[in-house]
């Protein structure tokens, strides 16, 4: 059997995922080869997608550019850009993505294409091109869902909510006619790229993901199943606390949380629910610290108990970060099975997380984290209180072990090559245990 992962990227929490799942396949000496438009790394059997393409799509869009920034010296009205991109630029910041259907590429010109017996797609956004590709393929799909993009209007998440209000309670989306229009008109448009196709199965990491695919209008007839992330406990693993603190030189004698996001500003990932709820107690956190990973933001460093360190891109890192901390807060309002999630569980520090998507799936309350009432500020900053005046008593072996039997990545590695197998002896698809 030969596998071909397609993936737009190999960097970013999607990635990181789709690449285990490809390490998981080539642990078990299966034949997988992973394809990725935008390549930056050294993986074992990836490829770029055909350079010249690429390159041509960059040349024609400068000539574009050129051509249009002419024309309007010579006095023509032409608009600065397609109603597509003037949509997305402007879309509210604090949002996360959003994805068109339409790419200039043609997955199916690729060699690697041509030679797989079965393709899993996995975050496409921007390479995939619905129309062409769906009406070209002749070989069975499996979809890995990491958001929901694939069976939306475009959003990456379906926000049904938007910053903080003063009540420390998320404050409703309202949505405008044009965002309803441009949200209906992609559906039509996936609807009728997928119209035809039939031999198209939905893998979803999180119960809520897939859930949510199969009340979509796209998916909701496709055949579906849920298989969880895997993760490498070789490669996260917990360390000493005193020795993981002293290799960031912080502090031995204060409560550490930590928080780890590409963007502290996205209002998804729910950061300010966790600020406001330390910034508005600071008698009961005045022997905590926060400790924020990812992009550093100026604006924040006058935060006293705020420690910002950037960007962490190596398993060890990782790894003496989640050991340094006391617990991992994942705040997040909508969320699939995120990979910080299962990161922290594996280094045996426990996770608190709001009641949303897939964490709910992750966290046993009580065991190895827990689980946040409702989604509001006075609701994580009780929880974040009664961790730090209770003690709980996590043990992070039992929380390491229980997540490399849950999350293993040879198990989940064999649950797909089973759906593979099933698929293309036309069996029944059945992924249990």
């Amino acid at each position: 059997m030969k596998i071909l992962i397609v993936n737009t990227y190999d960097t970013g929490g999607a990635a990181n995922a789709c690449i285990r799942l490809h390490e998981g396949f080539l642990n078990a000496d299966v034949d997988s080869k992973l394809l990725v438009l935008h390549k930056k790394k050294d993986i074992k059997n990836s490829y770029q997608f055909d350079s010249m393409d690429i390159q041509k799509k960059s040349i024609q869009d400068k000539i574009s550019l050129y051509s249009r920034k002419f024309l309007r010296k010579l006095g023509f009205k032409i608009k600065k850009s397609s109603s597509n991109h003037l949509f997305i630029s402007q879309r509210n910041k604090e949002l996360d993505l959003f994805s068109f259907p339409q790419s200039k590429f043609d997955i199916t010109k690729s060699d690697l294409y041509k030679e797989a017996d079965i393709i899993n797609l996995h975050w496409t956004a921007n390479f995939l091109d619905y129309e062409s590709f769906f009406k070209k393929n002749k070989k069975p799909i499996v979809w890995t869902l990491h958001d929901m993009n694939p069976f939306t209007g475009g959003e990456h998440y379906i926000e049904k909510f938007i910053g903080i209000s003063n009540s420390g309670e998320p404050i409703p989306r309202v949505l405008t006619e044009y965002e309803k229009a441009i949200f209906k008109n992609v559906v039509n448009y996936k609807l009728k790229a997928l119209k035809h196709f039939k031999d198209l199965t939905i893998s979803a990491p999180s119960r809520w993901l897939l859930e949510e695919s199969k009340k979509s209008k796209v998916f909701g007839n496709y055949k579906s199943v849920c298989i969880p992330y895997g993760l490498d406990s070789k490669k996260f693993r917990f360390y000493n606390k005193i020795e993981a603190r002293n290799h960031f030189n912080l502090p031995l004698d204060k409560k550490i949380i930590l928080f780890v996001a590409d963007s502290l500003t996205n209002s998804r990932k729910g950061f300010l629910f966790l600020l406001k709820s330390i910034e508005n107690s600071q008698a009961e956190f005045k022997d905590t610290i926060l400790c924020a990973v990812g992009k550093r933001y100026s604006d924040l460093d006058h935060i006293s108990n705020l420690v910002q360190m950037g960007y962490l891109n190596d398993y060890d890192s990782l790894s003496y970060c989640y050991s340094a901390a006391d617990v991992f807060v994942i705040p997040s309002i909508m969320d699939n099975l995120p990979n910080t999630v299962l990161e922290s569980l594996m280094c045996g520090t426990p996770v608190i997380g709001f009641p949303s998507g897939g964490i709910v799936d992750m966290i046993d309350h009580g065991i190895n984290g827990l689980v946040v009432k409702d989604i509001t500020v006075d609701s994580l900053r009780a929880t974040l209180i009664d961790f730090i005046n209770e003690g709980y008593n996590f043990n992070p072996q039992v929380i390491r072990d229980r997540t490399i039997y849950k999350y293993n990545l040879a198990k989940q590695a064999n649950k797909y090559l089973k759906l593979f197998n099933n698929i293309l002896d036309n069996e029944n698809i059945d992924c249990n245990d």
